[in-house]
């Protein structure tokens, strides 16, 4: 009991020091504001990177252009405008919005043009350029019950739906009192809400609400009555703080964009997109789209096993040394991963690591994530069947004059393999469905397709369903061939 007791002594401690250490190693790594060199840095490296979370029509989507996905829209070509006139190229990166400003912080981009507002709490974090677009605020709902609503008001003893982290969350929950909200990430995900009948309302900008309201005929819009004022109604562009140079540079071109009110051509270029986007809704029409979601899918899921595995097999054995200074390391770890999600873990190595090494690619950071959360897990099925092997096999195997290793080698491991192969499959079958977690960074994985392909077609059931079905398929012939497997070993 004793020994119990100090075991989980050490366990706190070594975790208080790790996470203080970390907390330190941040602090270094925190930035010290002196000359503004934003500007000169972009045109240094030539290139200006845009975040954006292209579900959010007519502002960002996803189109297909010359059989290719692409991300159109007003955000898009106002971007476009200013890298021409900073004479540099535009480098687009997809993500969740609320990442958005976690990747501007950690300097993954470096603007964001996501129809964001300029919130008096984002500008304690972010600086803004000028609003480059002012516009009202519309509450969308279903056709039928249009006639039930007037305006905000209307809407007391309901639920409404906001999208996360938004100007339309924050004006519902100060003037929609007695109100239910619905706080959702994705705009399509709310659409799906409303038309299953889970809210009443959508709370969005009229321009996306137009958007919408033309393209599915089940949906109407109506005048919210929002008591709106100052620049925190308009969209503005945000970029890392104390980017002075680079603000008053970007300002220049929305002043540009703004006397010759390009904003209104951009919109109608974007509408017609939007318009090919609907010509056909058919998802087999949009089978590239889930094509390319398996093949990232499968990729990050076969590496991220062999990973797994050979990581898994270390901690496995680490846990099970006598050695102190190898046992303790790999208990900490195993109990580490295993007690953090795997999205707050994709999340550190992305933004948090990524403060070390600027350019990790988001694919590389996902895969690492999952493969290190894996490792976790298949570690203690390796050392579960281990420990299942009777204690006499190896005691028989160092009677014949084996050490310690030839009899892990060629008696234990055999032995334990055929019995954590079924928790193994269960792992691997696991990690496929897992692994749709990197969608939030970025990765173009299956769930990330399905996003694309919802927002595209306006259409919300019938993607899920096809990804369901898609992901059904994978893990089923995985499981075939995994019990196939265990079979032959069982009569081997």
């Amino acid at each position: 009991m004793l020994r119990r007791k100090n075991y989980f002594k050490q366990l706190l401690l070594s975790l208080g020091l790790v996470l203080f250490a970390f907390i330190g190693l941040l602090g270094t790594i925190t930035p010290v504001h002196a000359a503004d060199n934003s500007l000169q840095r972009i045109k240094q490296k030539g290139v200006i990177v845009m975040g954006t979370s292209p579900d959010y029509p007519p502002y960002e989507f996803i189109t297909k252009v010359n059989g290719k996905n692409k991300v159109v829209g007003m955000d898009v070509q106002v971007a476009q405008q200013i890298a021409k006139d900073l004479g540099v190229k535009l480098e687009i990166k997809q993500m969740d919005f609320d990442s958005l400003l976690v990747a501007l912080e950690t300097h993954k981009v470096d603007m964001v043009l996501s129809a964001m507002t300029p919130t008096e709490t984002r500008k304690q974090s972010v600086d803004f350029s000028e609003p480059y677009y002012h516009a009202r605020q519309s509450i969308i709902v279903r056709k039928q019950d249009k006639r039930l609503y007037k305006n905000k008001d209307s809407f007391k003893g309901k639920t409404v739906g906001v999208q996360t982290g938004s100007l339309q969350q924050n004006l519902a929950n100060k003037q929609m009192k007695g109100t239910k909200k619905k706080g959702l990430t994705k705009v399509t995900d709310l659409i799906l809400s409303l038309e299953t009948n889970k809210i009443e309302g959508i709370v969005a900008e009229d321009a996306v609400a137009q958007a919408y309201v033309a393209n599915d005929s089940r949906l109407a819009s109506i005048d919210a009555g929002f008591d709106l004022g100052g620049d925190e109604t308009g969209t503005a562009i945000a970029f890392a703080k104390h980017s002075d140079s680079l603000v008053n540079q970007v300002n220049q071109s929305l002043d540009k964009i703004k006397a010759k009110h390009l904003t209104k051509q951009y919109l109608a270029s974007a509408g017609k997109y939007m318009a090919t986007n609907t010509q056909n809704v058919s998802m087999f029409h949009y089978w590239t789209y889930f094509a390319k979601g398996i093949g990232y899918t499968l990729l990050i899921t076969a590496i991220a096993v062999v990973i797994g595995i050979i990581l898994g097999t270390l901690f496995a054995m680490g846990r099970l040394s006598k050695r102190t200074f190898i046992h303790y390391p790999a208990v900490w770890y195993i109990e580490f991963v295993r007690g953090t999600p795997l999205m707050i873990q994709v999340m550190f190595v992305y933004f948090g690591v990524g403060m070390l090494w600027n350019n990790i690619p988001a694919f590389f950071a996902g895969v690492v994530a999952v493969a290190l959360n894996s490792a976790a897990y298949v570690a203690e099925i390796i050392r579960g069947g281990i420990d299942s092997v009777p204690t006499g096999q190896v005691e028989a195997a160092r009677s014949l004059g084996m050490s310690h290793r030839d009899a892990m080698q060629t008696v234990v491991l055999p032995q334990a393999v055929k019995i954590i192969w079924p928790s193994l499959g269960n792992e691997f079958i696991s990690l496929i469905k897992e692994s749709s977690i990197v969608s939030i960074i970025g990765v173009t994985d299956l769930i990330y397709q399905l996003r694309a392909v919802q927002a595209a077609t306006y259409r919300g059931v019938a993607p899920i369903a096809v990804a369901m079905i898609i992901y059904f398929i994978i893990t089923f012939t995985l499981s075939r061939i995994l019990n196939r497997a265990e079979r032959k070993m069982q009569h081997d």
